[in-house]
């Protein structure tokens, strides 16, 4: 069998993020093409914001050591090609704990 690695002309540069643990819905539905949250940047544009739901976690962005490649199989009878269609160079890290986002309600006297 014969393997090919074929690199696009220019492939796209994709980006990834990095959660520690799990993300859930309540109703525990999947979440392949739901929307999740909103991803924002501070001002200075440095730190990534993640808001899901009632929740905020603080990431930073990484360089990856080693890039990563997005492969697309393509089977022919007597080999098998695999084309380079992105490659991921960089990562948004949310490594703590998501904190609570808390409304400041005043209380009516």
């Amino acid at each position: 069998m014969t393997i090919l690695v074929k690199m696009e002309s220019d492939p796209p540069s994709w980006g990834m993020l990095e959660l520690q643990g799990d993300v859930e819905s309540r109703n525990q539905t999947p979440l392949e093409d739901q929307f999740v949250g909103d991803l924002h940047f501070t001002f200075q544009g440095n730190t990534p914001v993640l808001i899901i739901g009632h929740h905020i976690l603080y990431g930073k962005a990484v360089t990856l050591e080693k890039p990563l490649a997005i492969l697309e199989k393509i089977q022919l009878p007597d080999s098998t090609e695999y084309i380079v269609k992105a490659l991921v160079k960089h990562k948004l890290l949310f490594k703590t704990r998501p904190k609570p986002i808390i409304a400041n309600v005043p209380k009516v006297v």
